[in-house]
């Protein structure tokens, strides 16, 4: 009986989703350390079926990966595709890593149905996580990897750029999460220096305010899920 009992709570508490411990501050990514170590990885711009995987990013590939990847794959103009409309974004050339990483991840199809999962009204909106599964799957198949600081650009985390928040896992160096960004919604400078900032919107401010004012609960995340269907290659 003893070892019924605790088999049926083990399955209730493995079964059990809570958004809660997910959430970080602001400017801090979902941790992603439980994603699973792969030996092989990705060649194409789908994620690939089990059998498939063939490459795999890491911390010592990601970087030489990605500065080969900028000289091959120039493009620079996004469109984030959400229930509440679109927001158009132009990636900044002088933080290659980071715009190569987005455009990669974008061809890889990483971001459709991820969420804004943190939104905080005249303040920033912070998406490419969601509290669904199937994404921590995509990672796995993509790799697990941080990319370095870049911020000494002359950009400045002024109402609409787009910046990529730290890793929440050891990470002195305040180390981008790859995976995540937030657009921010007012001037916020005390920010500077801490995390890259990559692109700014073009086009779809107003939509970006618009989910910012959905309703939360305490730890902003939205009562009903703000979806990103899609990130787009304009240009």
């Amino acid at each position: 009986m003893r070892f019924f009992i605790m088999t049926v709570l083990c399955l209730v508490i493995f079964n059990c989703e809570d958004k809660q411990s997910q959430k970080k501050t602001p400017t801090q990514a979902i941790d992603s350390t439980q994603i699973k170590k792969e030996s092989k990885a990705l060649k194409t711009d789908t994620i690939p079926e089990d059998n498939q995987k063939e490459f795999l990013l890491n911390k010592d590939n990601a970087m030489e990966f990605f500065l080969e990847y900028d000289k091959r794959h120039k493009e620079n103009k996004v469109r984030i595709v959400t229930d509440y409309g679109n927001i158009d974004i132009l990636l900044f050339n002088e933080t290659k890593f980071h715009r190569s990483n987005f455009i990669y991840l974008a061809k890889k199809g990483y971001f459709n149905d991820t969420q804004f999962y943190r939104v905080i009204e005249n303040y920033i909106i912070q998406g490419g996580s969601t509290d669904n599964r199937e994404v921590m799957r995509k990672r796995r198949y993509i790799g697990k990897y941080l990319l370095p600081t870049d911020t000494k650009r002359g950009f400045h985390h002024d109402r609409g750029v787009i910046s990529m928040p730290s890793s929440d896992i050891e990470n002195p160096y305040k180390l981008a999460s790859p995976y995540e960004f937030f657009i921010m919604l007012r001037d916020v400078h005390e920010l500077d220096g801490d995390y890259t900032i990559f692109g700014k919107v073009t086009s779809g401010l107003d939509v970006a305010d618009k989910i910012a004012n959905v309703d939360t609960d305490d730890s902003d995340w939205p009562l009903k899920n703000v979806y990103i269907r899609r990130v787009e290659i304009l240009d």
